[in-house]
């Protein structure tokens, strides 16, 4: 007799806010090679976009209204719009039903993350945060030897992300206000703080410098931020725009090996390229790019995991049908926010901040 295996659900259909570099670039692509997802529409109200948007995605509805997501048969929305919009629309589509992923930071302020998660925890519904940088090959690979205690105890991690743009882009990324959650210390800090939360829990000291070093900055584009996590084990944070060389990505530093590596993640760069999950080696690292791994003249070279931004999504579609928690928690969010806040006043006031 005859069996039939059980028919695949049918794909999650998601919405997406914004089509800038977020939703361009990493949000929509993502999303397209993820099995159970369906990119349904996308939202922008620039007419060049637009028609890129049907070039790029022709199966996706084209609005420029993000109320009209609330109507669309939607299962989930992606926010990636300026982060000034971020609270207020993913408080729009937690009110409509709908799960929610929005891009980080979450909010400008840790309140206001706080109130997102326990609207979306009042109304039984999925909210994470795109923190992909924790699947970022040299990230997986830092995070498997210091839990395997191949470094012994830790009790130094540097993080730069640094860049060499000495000239001022414009967009709101660049504006002082506060409520614009503009300059390096949210932009990039949001990752650099998320990952050293990820790896060594929670902070009780923070000291922050932040500077606006080019000509007509109106927010930070240079950036140090020390912590004391509360188990005594510092990272030390570096974000700038004005790095005429660059910094190692990651060197930690145990009590009994270090790890150091150059370079950046090359996903990102794949992505800008054109390339999807979907393309062979994805994330692979090439032995020549490998960190080091030991001490002294010991230190010899150590394979990088592949990157997997692909799994963030992957478990975003788990977390929508119930099948698993969300792949980044939005009170992790919240923590991030709270450190920033205080590397932010910390830099205001010259002195460290006790958590």
């Amino acid at each position: 007799m005859a069996t039939t295996s059980p028919a695949s659900p049918s794909p999650l259909r998601v919405g997406l806010i914004g089509y800038g570099v977020a939703g361009a670039v990493f949000h929509a692509p993502l999303i397209t090679a993820t099995p159970g997802l369906e990119l349904a529409a996308v939202v922008s109200r620039n007419p060049e976009r637009q028609a890129q948007i049907r070039r790029d995605h022709p199966g996706a509805t084209v609005l420029d209204d993000v109320e009209q997501l609330w109507t669309a048969g939607l299962d989930l929305v992606v926010v990636a719009s300026p982060n000034r919009t971020h609270v207020p629309q993913a408080t729009a589509a937690l009110e409509a039903g709908l799960a929610v992923v929005v891009d980080k930071p979450l909010a400008a302020t840790a309140a206001e993350g706080e109130a997102l998660a326990a609207l979306a925890e009042q109304r039984g519904l999925v909210l994470s945060v795109f923190q992909n940088r924790r699947w970022d090959g040299d990230f997986r690979t830092v995070t498997e030897l210091v839990r395997s205690g191949k470094l012994g105890r830790v009790h130094r991690f540097e993080s730069r992300f640094e860049r060499w743009r000495p000239q001022l882009k414009g967009g709101w990324r660049e504006l002082g206000d506060p409520a614009e959650a503009g300059g390096l210390l949210y932009d990039l800090g949001s990752h650099l703080v998320d990952q050293a939360l990820t790896l060594f829990g929670p902070v009780s000291e923070v000291y922050a410098e932040l500077d606006c070093r080019r000509p007509g900055a109106q927010a930070d584009d240079d950036a140090f931020v020390a912590l004391r996590h509360a188990d005594g084990t510092r990272s030390h944070l570096w974000m700038s725009a004005v790095a005429g060389s660059l910094g190692p990505r990651f060197r930690v530093l145990g009590s009994e090996s270090a790890y150091v590596v150059d370079g950046l993640d090359g996903q990102e760069d794949a992505l800008r390229a054109g390339g999807t999950p979907a393309d062979p080696d994805w994330g692979a690292v090439a032995p020549a790019d490998y960190g080091r791994l030991g001490a002294g003249d010991d230190a010899a070279p150590f394979p990088t995991l592949p990157g997997a931004y692909q799994d963030y999504y992957a478990g975003v579609a788990e977390a929508v049908r119930g099948l698993a928690p969300v792949p980044v928690q939005p009170r992790d969010a919240v923590a991030a926010l709270t450190v920033l806040a205080a590397a932010r006043r910390s830099a205001v006031e010259q002195r460290t901040v006790s958590l």
